[in-house]
């Protein structure tokens, strides 16, 4: 089958700059700007995430009904499922003129009746809906090689996959017709990453308590288990605890809603998850570790009593801390220590 090619004088929008929805934008961005396109429309909530994308040359919008009115696709990349439902309600208030005939496309990982109730909104109102989430860390956002699990209609397909092999991934697997396939596909692969991530975490834990070199441990992940655990591997060292002020790879508050998803529909279901059940409730204690760390309740917290400070954003990878704890040994590993106290 051909290659599907792009529309002339197509108008991409984008809606939701977090880290990794920033990377994907300016990737998509720069692709337009390659082949000729309109530059990318954008908007966010917090202005000021859209500095960088506005001096790549993309349009800043004042508004979600903006980007709307003014794009033939427009991309969502929000944070959680009650943000995507707002946004979609932003897009329909526009008016069924604005979006007649457009197709949007939601990149974020949204509990599969979120999907199911967008799609049916946006399709009465004369709009094509797909589902794109995305597998893969900020920095494999920003060189442009995620995995994107895509569902939707073959129109919009056609329509869409110009600007995303090559351009956001490294490969698109099409699910099928239904947008909510995509994310229980995107689910499915975030209970195995949360149980990836578990076993690796005690690994390294394991062979701290006996002497193991930590690097054979990382050569042996890369070499025999692949890229994906090696990734997780790297986290260990520090990424799963960023120092403050600094961005996790990918957030903790995501994987709890990410993983949260996957054991709610397994429940649902009849087909328990016990491996995410167990990495879901080490994540609820390393989100609580942070908490205590800035209310002071434990040696090395910082803030106090009253401390206005927040807590400090941890990775998905956090959960390593709380392995660590369990085995007799401090959340944080001696390169964290240092690193703070620096």
């Amino acid at each position: 089958m051909a290659s599907p090619t792009t529309a002339p004088g197509i108008r991409l929008g984008w809606i939701g700059l977090g880290s990794m929805g920033n990377a994907m934008a300016k990737n998509i961005h720069r692709h337009l700007v390659a082949q000729g396109l309109p530059p990318l429309r954008f908007f966010n909530r917090t202005a000021s995430k859209g500095d960088a994308l506005e001096a790549l040359g993309g349009t800043r919008c004042a508004s979600v009904a903006a980007v709307a009115a003014d794009s033939d696709v427009i991309f969502i990349s929000a944070s959680d499922d009650e943000a995507v439902q707002s946004i979609i309600e932003q897009i329909i208030d526009s008016g069924p003129g604005d979006i007649a005939g457009k197709t949007v496309v939601d990149t974020t990982t949204v509990h599969p009746d979120t999907t199911k109730a967008a799609t049916a909104r946006l399709r009465r109102a004369g709009a094509d809906f797909a589902a794109a989430p995305v597998f893969g860390a900020t920095p494999v956002a920003e060189a442009g090689r995620l995995l994107v699990a895509f569902a939707g209609a073959a129109a919009a397909f056609e329509r869409v996959a110009p600007f995303l092999e090559g351009v956001v991934a490294r490969e698109v697997l099409r699910v099928g017709e239904a947008p909510e396939q995509a994310m229980l596909l995107k689910t499915t692969g975030n209970f195995l990453m949360a149980g990836l991530m578990e076993l690796i975490a005690e690994a390294h834990v394991f062979a701290e308590k006996t002497g193991l070199p930590a690097a054979a441990v990382e050569a042996l992940l890369e070499r025999n288990f692949g890229a994906v655990a090696h990734s997780d591997s790297v986290r260990m060292s520090g990424v799963y605890l960023p120092g403050r002020g600094q961005a996790p790879w990918s957030g903790l508050d995501l994987a709890l809603k990410d993983v949260g998803h996957g054991v709610a529909l397994g429940r649902r279901a009849g087909a328990p998850l016990p491996a995410a059940e167990l990495a879901l409730g080490h994540l609820r204690r390393a989100k609580a570790w942070a908490e205590e760390e800035v209310e002071g309740k434990r040696d090395g917290g910082n803030g106090g009593s009253g401390s206005a400070a927040a807590p400090r954003a941890l990775d998905s990878s956090s959960l390593y801390g709380v392995v660590r704890q369990d085995a007799g040994l401090d959340f944080r590993t001696e390169f964290v220590k240092r690193r703070d106290a620096e």
